[in-house]
């Protein structure tokens, strides 16, 4: 898949130019909606759509004597126009075009994350193929486990970015709203033709209803949903990490040739990319707290929200966007040792066997608590004195009353243990 947006497209959404740029438009759209309520006369519409412009630096002057910024905004604008300028924001409070324009810019940058997931999931679904059928260790507590695939963990991986993608497309859907309703949303000064008119030609929905601003939950879904998405790229970021320790080292970052990865110590290859994206995850879930902070408002409208959502929404989705691309190109370019597997599947000398052991046991008529006291303390001759398992096992006198040597060498063969692999896999398309 082709990529439709480059890493500069999210930081120039959130430029201050691009804001009252959008805004300009809110406010064009809206003389054209009363143009044709036959509120504004033709020749002013015209002057409007062709005169209407602004210079942030010429803005900041004015700001200095109003300290408001939508206000400075509308003067520059109205120092371009002339006097057609008295029909612009005619019947509209500053929210009605900073949200609307907020709308539009929130759903430019979904757009651009969603499609970061995708490329994230076309990449996993490809390693999951490559190594579906590589045999490898699974962990739980850190600990030897059972064995599995390396690509089941691809596939896992997988089937939590589409959750995420559809998490993004739902939150794009929540916060693609715009209102032009007036001061406390009666629309006491504006037709409601007008919020119809200018929502539908920027592509966003229009609020059923608002007080002076769209609610804020809508923004608090779409920053929890980016910090889940963050979050799952911690988890990924994390086994990576994991799996490039020296003592395991089954998988590790790419290492570029002329990389360095330590100012004293030459031989150090670090996850250094997965260690900044664990890092990064932990700003995404700091900015959605700070987005649910911002729900509650005083009665139809405070500005408490507003300082906070300058910083919030603008960092998530460019740290996202940045988390996305870099952690795409980690799994791109992976490092896998599928031989460093196998050595590590061995390690335990065949403890991570114990439960087909226990179940052959079971199977044949032993109580439960007979043979798993029978398996274990054969287990932990293995950990604490480091005696061969399953040497001990097949001359278990307990064992032996009821496994043959066939049956016990069976227990040991991991390729049973892998029968519904294929099965698993195929819920993905592999």
């Amino acid at each position: 898949m082709i990529e439709r947006y480059t890493s500069k497209e999210m930081g120039a959404i959130w430029t201050e130019e691009n804001e009252f740029r959008t805004m300009l438009k809110v406010e064009i759209l809206a003389c054209e909606a009363m143009n044709k309520l036959g509120i504004v006369p033709d020749e002013a519409l015209k002057d409007i759509q062709t005169k209407s412009d602004f210079r942030l630096d010429r803005m900041h002057e004015i700001e200095k004597v109003t300290n408001h910024d939508i206000i400075s905004f509308l003067t520059n604008v109205a120092e371009y126009v002339g006097d057609a300028s008295k029909y612009i924001h005619k019947g509209l409070t500053s929210s009605d075009v900073k949200d609307t324009a907020l709308g539009v810019m929130m759903k430019q940058s979904a757009e651009i994350l969603i499609d970061l997931e995708e490329k994230l999931h076309e990449v996993l679904k490809r390693q999951a193929a490559k190594y579906k059928n590589t045999v490898c260790i699974g962990r739980t507590h850190g600990i030897h486990a059972e064995p599995m695939t390396f690509g089941m963990k691809f596939a896992l991986w997988m089937d939590e970015t589409e959750r995420n993608i559809e998490r993004l497309k739902l939150a794009k859907k929540y916060i693609s709203i715009g209102k032009l309703s007036g001061a406390v949303g009666t629309y006491s000064n504006i037709d409601p033709f007008v919020e119809k008119y200018v929502c539908e030609k920027l592509g966003i929905e229009a609020a059923r209803i608002a007080t002076q601003v769209i609610q804020r939950d809508r923004h608090a879904f779409y920053l929890t949903t980016i910090a889940v998405c963050g979050a799952s790229l911690e988890k990924m970021a994390t086994e990576i990490r994991n799996l490039q320790r020296t003592d395991i080292r089954e998988a590790e970052e790419y290492f570029a040739p002329g990389q360095k990865g330590s100012s004293a110590m030459p031989h150090k290859r670090n996850p250094i990319t997965c260690e900044k994206i664990s890092g990064m995850a932990r700003l995404l879930r700091g900015n959605a707290v700070a987005a649910m902070e911002d729900v509650a408002l005083w009665h139809e409208r405070d500005i408490s929200h507003s300082s906070v959502e300058r910083v919030i929404l603008p960092d998530s989705t460019i740290a996202l966007d940045h988390m996305l691309r870099k952690f795409t190109s980690i799994v791109d370019k992976l490092l896998v040792y599928p031989d460093a597997m196998m050595a590590n599947l061995n390690k335990t000398g065949g403890l991570i066997f114990s439960q087909n052991l226990l179940i052959a046991l079971i199977t044949k008529g032993v109580l439960r608590e007979d043979a798993y006291k029978w398996v274990q303390r054969n287990a932990m001759a293995r950990w604490l004195d480091g005696a061969d398992f399953k040497t001990n096992v097949e001359l278990d006198a307990d064992i032996k009353k009821y496994l043959t040597d066939a049956e016990i060498e069976h227990c040991f063969d991991p390729k049973p243990m892998l029968k519904n692999v294929d099965l698993i896999m195929a819920r993905f398309g592999l």
